[in-house]
């Protein structure tokens, strides 16, 4: 057994059974090693962002790691984007990413780099094997590490003649750390503050408070107490739709944050971070709380979040009864042209029972939250780290995650280039993925943005680097020539019946929504 073989032996036994890879020349023997290894699912994908980002999917839904194979220092660097992504999400992540032979690196071949210099921005913990019989042991601590608690990217790289020199055999993955409790003083310090103050407290959650459990919780606390409960502006994943708590984010928009957040003299922080601006603009705060609102918080990420708000819930005397009823918007299929508010509603109805969400919808979607409240339960995942390119692999893996359940995924057309070879592994994997190209030819997002950072006027070359057309992108060629089934819709009723058409069959599909 070469150390290539003992490491892919490794992971299975370990519970990684799902390898995302783009390989090279360094990694052939780890090829072969998956080739005569039973219990390893191997997926390709054209683009390392691709693979890191389907990673990243796989884990939010699945709760486990899938490992990654990535070729040398220039592979690695072209999947960091979505492993920053995964990062901000605190998805475990197992990254295998080939290295020249050790005897070969002193050479400086063309592909020479310095992996672990690449690797540590965006992973917990990096190793290099140093020989054959220690990659079975570091795959181990590999595999260890991304599951521990929070949940961490490990990236171990495997020169090539670890790969294929003799080893000694497998190794045992460590039990992962317990899940961390939760602080009794902290649940007593929020019930405290939430037992007075009213509407002008505010429970700030996210991470596995947003779970449908979590969120009953918070919402009889909310029915007790009369406090506000909300989100912060992304999540990694949100239990959403009919019966299940609805509540706000706090909005992108530093305009639109401020006037929400004024009146708060405490935030309570579940697992979520204090309420920031997205980025700096000119003459306008970082910080969305209001002066002298105090923080207090009750659980940090990976905390157990279900138990402190049981505790939480118990302390105020908060119980079922507390609930106050939601008014939820009236679903019905919308007529005419193609806005915002007809998207979101056309969408709300088409959403099946028990379906995963993928959102990078960014300006179109900011209206998305209100009528999807309404719609069959589902599950509403989003970028934790603001690199675009993140949804179309997202959803690849939570497809490979989650095969019974459909896949939407929400995108704007700036974003879908970055990452659209997604849609050729899902051709191949015939995943149950439905993708909506919301093709307004601008990056819109950047649009606001220049006038938001008080850039002026964009004149003709400012309007060149913000648009997307001269040529204008075909969608649905581009998906049907990776195997995808794809049609074009200009109003409403035309997207009603492509989604009507698409959703309840299964592989992958896409709607351009041309606007």
């Amino acid at each position: 057994m070469n150390g290539a073989e003992s490491l892919v032996r490794t992971l299975v036994a370990g519970g990684v059974d799902v390898c995302f890879t783009n390989p090279g020349t360094s990694e052939m023997h780890f090829v072969a090693a998956l080739d005569r290894v039973e219990g390893m699912r191997c997926v390709l994908g054209l683009f390392e962002g691709v693979v890191t980002g389907a990673a990243d999917g796989y884990f939010r839904m699945k709760g486990t790691p899938a490992s990654t194979l990535l070729h040398l220092g220039p592979g690695l660097a072209n999947g960091l984007a979505n492993l920053h992504n995964a990062k901000k999400a605190h998805s475990g992540i197992v990254n295998i990413v080939g290295q020249h032979a050790t005897y070969h690196i002193g050479y400086n071949a063309p592909l020479t780099s310095d992996i672990e210099g690449l690797a540590r921005p965006m992973s917990e913990w990096v190793r290099t094997s140093p020989d054959a019989k220690s990659v079975a042991a570091d795959g181990a601590a590999a595999i260890a590490a991304a599951k521990s608690a929070p949940p961490q990217i490990a990236t171990l790289i495997l020169p090539a003649d670890t790969a294929w020199n003799e080893a000694d055999g497998i190794a045992t993955v460590a039990a992962p750390k317990q899940q961390p409790g939760f602080s009794t003083e902290a649940v007593e310090k929020a019930a405290k503050i939430l037992h007075s103050g009213g509407t002008q407290n505010l429970l700030l959650v996210t991470g596995n408070a947003l779970t449908e459990r979590g969120l009953a919780l918070a919402q009889q606390i909310a029915g007790k107490t009369g406090c506000k409960v909300m989100g912060q502006t992304y999540h990694p994943r949100m239990a959403r739709g009919r019966g299940r708590f609805s509540i706000d984010r706090i909005p992108y928009v530093i305009e639109l944050a401020l006037p929400i957040l004024k009146d708060f003299k405490n935030i309570v922080l579940v697992e979520a971070n204090e309420p920031i601006a997205f980025f700096a603009y000119p003459n306008k705060p970082s910080e969305l709380k209001p002066a002298g609102c105090e923080i207090h918080r009750m659980t940090a990420w990976g905390g157990n979040s279900i138990a402190a708000l049981e505790a939480l819930s118990d302390a105020l005397g908060a119980k079922p009864s507390d609930v106050k009823p939601q008014a939820l918007a009236e679903l019905t299929k919308p007529t005419g042209g193609l806005t915002f508010a007809t998207i979101a509603q056309a969408i709300a109805c088409a959403i099946p029972e028990n379906a995963i969400i993928v959102d990078e919808s960014l300006t179109t979607g900011r209206g998305f939250f209100p009528p999807t409240a309404a719609a069959a339960p589902h599950d509403w995942l989003q970028n934790m780290g603001g690199s675009i390119g993140f949804s179309t692999p997202v959803a690849t893996g939570a497809a490979v995650a989650c095969p019974d359940r459909k896949v939407i995924c929400m995108v704007g057309d700036g974003s879908s280039m970055y990452t659209i070879q997604s849609l050729w592994t899902q051709a191949r994997e015939g995943l149950n993925i439905l993708t909506v190209v919301f093709a307004n030819r601008i990056y819109q997002i950047l649009r606001g943005e220049f006038d938001g950072v008080g850039a002026g006027a964009p004149g003709k070359r400012a309007m060149d680097m913000l648009t997307i057309d001269r040529p204008t992108i075909d969608f649905v060629a581009l998906a049907k020539g990776m195997g995808v089934e794809a049609r074009a819709v200009k109003s409403a009723e035309e997207f009603n019946k492509a989604l009507a058409d698409f959703v309840p069959v299964k592989g992958p599909h896409l709607i351009e929504v041309q606007m």
